[in-house]
């Protein structure tokens, strides 16, 4: 005997060969009055979790796309699912609302941002955090440049989404960061400076390579960064920024 779930099976439809290789499990027949489980119902369950976990992935990383390129208002899950070869309907599926979705390729971003200064807490050189997290940021201002216009675009309208999750997350994680530069400035290992300021400047220097690439491209003879431009810019944001604070690259 074979049991479905169809509200399951509907989000799992692309990745599956049949109905019972969806969400289903055969039941074991009775042994002694009693049933015993043939792992049969554990794979079936992480199939389903990967399966979901791509979808997702799939959805989130387009979405960034669209929403970069129509605005909120000007996107549509229609178009979302089109572009990511997944029906509508399973889109709904993860994501009930627009809303929702867009909240999540937010939160996203910044978990993205939030690991990419792990190295505040890692290293204590004032140096090496600082040119890590340049670097980090750079990368991901190249890697996930759609990304960075969606956050871009939401804090320029005073962030009618996301404004309660600023306050309340991004607020005490800046408070951090700045405790930590606060601390090199009282040590003296960098001449005295705002640190909020600092990490504005940083903010500012990097996201600049994802915000305004096209303009990056269009004073590039029309071309992106090559691997060696990119590189190159990577040394000159970090060479400045430290050079301010006193410190040798």
């Amino acid at each position: 005997m074979v049991l479905c779930f169809a509200s399951e099976a509907s989000a799992l439809e692309e990745g599956a060969a049949s109905w019972s290789e969806m969400i289903s499990w055969e039941l074991p027949m009775p042994i002694g009055g009693f049933c015993c489980s043939t792992g049969h119902e554990g794979s079936m369950a992480k199939k389903k979790g990967e399966i979901r976990r791509r979808n997702v992935e799939k959805i989130l990383l387009v979405a960034e796309q669209v929403f970069a390129e129509k605005g909120y208002a000007g996107a549509s899950m229609g178009e979302i699912a089109q572009l990511a070869d997944i029906p509508k309907s399973n889109v709904h599926y993860y994501f009930a609302t627009k809303e929702d979705l867009y909240r999540e390729v937010l939160l996203g971003l910044l978990e993205v941002w939030k690991q990419d200064a792990l190295c505040f807490e890692l290293y204590d050189d004032p140096r090496i955090v600082l040119s890590s997290y340049i670097r980090a940021k750079m990368a991901h201002s190249r890697d996930r440049a759609y990304g960075s216009k969606v956050w871009a675009a939401e804090v320029m309208q005073g962030a009618p989404i996301l404004q309660e999750q600023l306050r309340d997350n991004l607020y005490e994680w800046a408070k951090l960061k700045e405790a930590k530069i606060r601390e090199w400035i009282d040590d003296g290992r960098i001449l005295p400076v705002e640190p909020s300021y600092l990490l504005y400047m940083i903010w500012a220097s990097t996201q600049h390579y994802a915000d305004f690439n096209y303009q990056i491209c269009l004073l590039n003879d029309d071309r992106p960064l090559d691997d060696l431009q990119f590189e190159k810019a990577v040394q000159s944001v970090t060479s400045v920024i430290l050079r301010g604070i006193g410190l040798t690259p």
